[in-house]
């Protein structure tokens, strides 16, 4: 039991690094950051939510074993196009969303760096007045407004069980189902594969939150590094909704030749596209950091904070003299207390 529960393991810690996961992760975050949230949660309920699906089906598939570990197969592959379905939407959704963002942000930094002007809302302003596009799918992504909210999307990536990983889990609780194993012991299974998957998650989760705070401590660092990070996220979103897509309609339709086989290796290479993006983004951070300055971002970041504590000052200075103009008034202002009976005019 110990060898097959360390295996569970190390199939969720695996697992975790899905492309998919770390997308919806990574842009999620950065999201709701730029929401004013502070979402150090988002990868545990995404894979929380991924989890239970993984977590119920096992049961069912160990209460069942050998009634249903034939039918496995089939489930796989109708929530495997549920699930990639669902994954290919939301991706592209993310990658339309993160366009109009990269337009917006190239031209507020193109004018900053030009003007010497910036405000925080405007990146704000832009997005509320963005194009068809924009206004189409707000109300569709602002549903993912807290935390939490990412587990029913988790429960919704994890209808597809098209991964190796999962397959391989459902697999060893069939056989410990058919074998007579304790139901007690068979749980225990998919709750490794939960702690695994929701290790790796909430440290990526909690890994882009602490890049993305370094980049909104100033507004001029905010801009350059959403430009930067937004850039990557579109092209990540792309890549992985295409490798998904092709993949699916390539094993729907029975399609072999070399083309196809290109996009199947790469679908089955996720887990490795997912560390190539952790470490994509780490390796963004670290040189955004060092462009940063050698382009000359951080003298227009001291600039803009001399300027904003400037205009800090005189506004206080201005909200103190008004303060003691009321106050002058308010002492010169005759009394309209009304007088009693019988008290003599002067």
């Amino acid at each position: 039991m110990i060898g097959t529960g360390a295996l569970a393991y190390t199939l969720g810690l695996r697992h975790a690094v899905d492309a998919d996961h770390i997308t919806a992760i990574d842009n999620t975050t950065r999201k709701l950051l730029n929401d004013n949230k502070y979402p150090v949660s988002v990868g545990l309920f995404f894979s929380l939510g991924h989890s239970t699906i993984v977590f119920v089906v096992s049961i069912i598939v160990a209460a069942t074993a050998n009634a249903v570990a034939n039918g496995v197969e089939n489930f796989s592959e109708i929530g495997g196009i549920i699930g990639t379905s669902i994954s290919i939407a939301f991706l592209v959704l993310i990658a339309t969303l993160n366009i109009t963002v990269l337009v917006g942000v190239l031209r507020t930094l193109r004018r900053v760096k030009r003007e010497g002007v910036y405000t925080e809302l405007d990146i704000e302003d832009y997005l509320n007045n963005s194009g068809i596009l924009g206004r189409f799918f707000r109300p569709v992504f602002r549903f993912v407004d807290a935390s939490w909210k990412m587990y029913p999307l988790g429960l919704l990536f994890g209808l597809g069980f098209d991964t190796s990983t999962e397959i391989t889990l459902l697999g060893i609780t069939a056989i410990q189902g058919a074998k007579g194993m304790n139901m007690w012991l068979i749980i225990l299974l998919p709750l490794l594969f939960a702690a695994g998957m929701s290790l790796i998650d909430s440290l990526d989760g909690m890994l882009m939150l602490f890049t993305y705070t370094w980049a909104y401590i100033n507004p001029v660092r905010k801009l350059y590094y959403n430009l930067t990070i937004t850039s990557i996220s579109v092209t990540v979103a792309v890549l992985v909704a295409l490798i998904e897509f092709f993949s699916l309609i390539g094993e729907q339709l029975e399609l072999e030749n070399g083309w196809w086989s290109f996009w199947y290796t790469l679908s089955d290479s996720f887990e490795w596209i997912g560390i190539v993006i952790i470490g994509a983004f780490i390796v963004t951070w670290v040189v955004s950091a060092i462009l940063y300055r050698w382009l000359g971002y951080k003298a227009l970041e001291r600039e803009f904070d001399i300027k904003g504590s400037k205009t800090m000052v005189e506004i206080d200075c201005m909200n103190d003299e008004l303060v003691a103009e009321k106050i002058a008034v308010a002492d010169e202002k005759p009394s309209t207390l009304p007088l009693a009976k019988g008290t003599p005019i002067e």
